[in-house]
């Protein structure tokens, strides 16, 4: 077999493959003698049909088997024999094939960029000081206070601290807000709707409108929508809303006492408060942690540049559009508005993408030079805890996983932990005060 390889781009490659005459006949020779024993003529015993009338009765069929044979066999000993890491799947030209010739083949491939590793020891990062504070756990205790509070429909006029259940249209200018905004549905007319009455609930100064208010009274709720307001049509517009108030509640906050702990299994109210410490230790040691690994992977990433296949790039993109379009929509944001910032989300997904695609070739290379692996039981304890974490069957979760080639994402995934483990161990780590750093570092 005859192989050459020409370079069209930084990561682009034209493999030429030639495949012998002789080895395409004898291949053509075998795939015969293998219909001969499955085929069944009449008049004559399985197995024992002429080899020339079953060429000729199944000449497409048999071709076809041989073109399915001959070519990943010479692709594969092509990619092999140069050493290609081909990335994605490769563009095939099938330039000649037939019995008596010899099989050509043109195969345009994208392959893994070729660079040289900056140094990646000693890489320097700053890691703040920062520890758990009393403050810090009476906060987080005060926040599982709000997960438990219920809500209790009261006959009286509405207080601070309640919640008003409301039924309203909003108008400005005398005209219905989607006239304005058409994605700003909920902005125009809501049923049932629950609304906060401390802070800056909904829209600034709506809530303090209603206070005093009892169930069935209809009230007119004047608002200012500020210049940063979340929808751009609306900044620095008045707007006029028609409000029935039809339920007041009353927040039950529970008291903060042994019994408040012990619905989250714990003996009592001292030891609820060592548990959410300890977890605050562990969050805050993760942060510090993610932050310096983020910095020193951005150093690395400053210290070569290189081009990115285009294959990588595109499906990387795909995958944070994915996760940006669907964090937006757990936010309840609209289709619509999605669809209208569409070039703005592939855009900055884009550009993610590419730091990431570069990130994991410099950190696969670092494994490489390293001789970092990653076993099957390490994979395999990876699989359970995201299987038990999603709480999918662990068969079903890895049937999932072979459909779209995800093991080897959780291999690469433990892979690059690994790298990172040895970047942070040698890295030169300096403390700084709390808040000395810029939150983009976090």
């Amino acid at each position: 077999m005859n192989v050459t390889v020409e370079s069209l781009a930084p990561c682009k490659k034209l493999v030429r493959v030639e495949v012998a005459a002789q080895e395409v006949d004898q291949a053509f020779d075998d795939m015969i003698k293998d219909f001969q024993r499955q085929v069944s003529f009449p008049g004559f015993r399985p197995g024992k049909a002429p080899r020339d009338m079953v060429a000729k009765r199944h000449e497409k069929e048999i071709q076809e088997e041989v073109r399915k044979k001959l070519i990943p066999k010479a692709y594969q000993e092509a990619v092999e024999t140069h050493k290609l890491d081909v990335i994605g799947k490769p563009d095939l030209e099938e330039v000649q094939f037939g019995r008596g010739q010899a099989m050509q083949l043109a195969i345009k491939i994208e392959t893994a960029p070729e660079f040289t590793l900056p140094e990646y020891k000693g890489l320097a990062a700053k890691r703040e000081t920062s520890e758990v504070t009393d403050a810090d756990v009476e906060k987080a205790i005060e926040m599982l206070r709000g997960r438990e509070t219920k809500f209790e429909t009261v006959a009286r006029e509405l207080a601070t601290g309640d919640v008003a259940v409301v039924n309203y249209t909003g108008t400005v200018d005398g005209q219905p807000i989607t006239n304005l905004a058409p994605t700003a549905k909920g902005l125009t007319e809501q049923k049932g709707f629950w609304i906060q009455t401390e802070g800056n609930s909904f829209i600034p100064g709506f809530a303090e409108q209603l206070l005093g208010a009892k169930a069935g009274d209809q009230r007119t709720v004047t608002v200012d929508f500020p210049a940063d307001f979340v929808t751009p049509q609306l900044a620095n517009l008045k707007g006029v809303y028609e409000v029935e108030l039809v339920e007041v509640k009353a927040k039950l906050i529970p008291a903060l006492d042994d019994e408040f702990a012990k619905r989250f299994e714990t003996e009592n109210l001292e030891k609820l408060r060592e548990g959410v410490r300890r977890d605050l230790e562990n969050e805050l040691q993760h942060k510090k942690h993610r932050s310096v690994r983020n910095q020193l992977v951005s150093e690395l990433l400053s210290r070569v540049d290189f081009e990115l296949p285009e294959f990588s790039v595109a499906t990387e993109t795909r995958n944070v559009v994915y996760n940006i379009v669907n964090e937006n929509q757990k936010r309840g944001v609209g289709k619509e508005v999605i669809e209208e910032q569409k070039d703005a989300i592939y855009s900055v997904a884009n550009t993610s993408a590419k730091t990431r695609v570069k990130a994991n070739f410099m950190l696969r290379k670092i494994a490489e030079v390293e001789g970092i692996k990653v076993s099957q039981d390490e994979v395999k304890n990876r699989v359970f805890q995201l299987a038990s974490m999603y709480e999918i069957p662990v068969d079903k979760f890895v049937q999932d996983l072979q459909k779209r080639d995800g093991i080897v994402e959780i291999y690469d995934q433990l892979s690059y932990e690994k790298v990172l483990d040895l970047l942070e161990t040698n890295a030169a780590i300096q403390d700084v005060p709390p808040g000395s750093l810029e939150p983009e570092a976090q």
